[in-house]
């Protein structure tokens, strides 16, 4: 790893607040696995989870969800799991895809590589995509166990203070 990669690590915050949303039609507190998921690895990871919440997969409410959460001042990051599939009524992928400013094209590339090993080419189903708005990471899985398990280890945990500080370092200060 280059010098540079570890000295932007090491600016970088310890503590990520991380809210949880998930999108679903069925999904309920005592069945969201895939939240359930996304909270312990964040927490095992030394981040805090602030908020979880679920919404149904329908694009007006997931739009709302996500910019009443992004308007919080304790959340630096919102990782959403369900809704990214290609049936009717997956629209997480729609509606994240358009509030999104900057684009992480590497995040859904790594995702669909990693997935590809372990399911093969079912791996192209996945619409996993993330990026920012403003200052602030959006990151959005599969509601499966096994994919938000993937993405949260492979990709969130090891990089996601990395892209918080690369979000924020020029933000005015004041």
């Amino acid at each position: 790893m280059s010098e540079s990669v570890h000295q932007h690590r090491g600016s970088a915050p310890e503590i990520i607040r991380v809210a949880v949303l998930t999108i679903s039609d069925t999904r309920t507190p005592e069945t969201d696995t895939g939240g359930d998921v996304v909270e312990e690895l964040m927490r095992g990871a030394g981040h805090e989870v602030v908020v979880r919440e679920i919404v149904r997969d329908e694009a007006a409410g997931i739009r709302t969800s996500l910019i009443d959460l992004l308007a919080r001042s304790d959340v630096d990051a919102v990782v959403t799991t369900g809704g990214t599939g290609i049936s009717a009524r997956d629209t997480t992928y729609e509606v994240v895809d358009r509030m999104i400013e900057k684009k992480l094209d590497g995040f859904g590339e790594l995702f669909r590589m990693l997935s590809y090993e372990e399911i093969g080419a079912a791996a192209v189903l996945s619409r996993a995509v993330a990026g920012s708005v403003g200052t602030k990471l959006v990151a959005s899985l599969p509601g499966s166990r096994n994919a938000v398990s993937l993405g949260v280890e492979k990709l969130l945990v090891p990089e996601i203070a990395h892209v918080v500080f690369e979000l924020r370092k020029h933000q005015e200060k004041g």
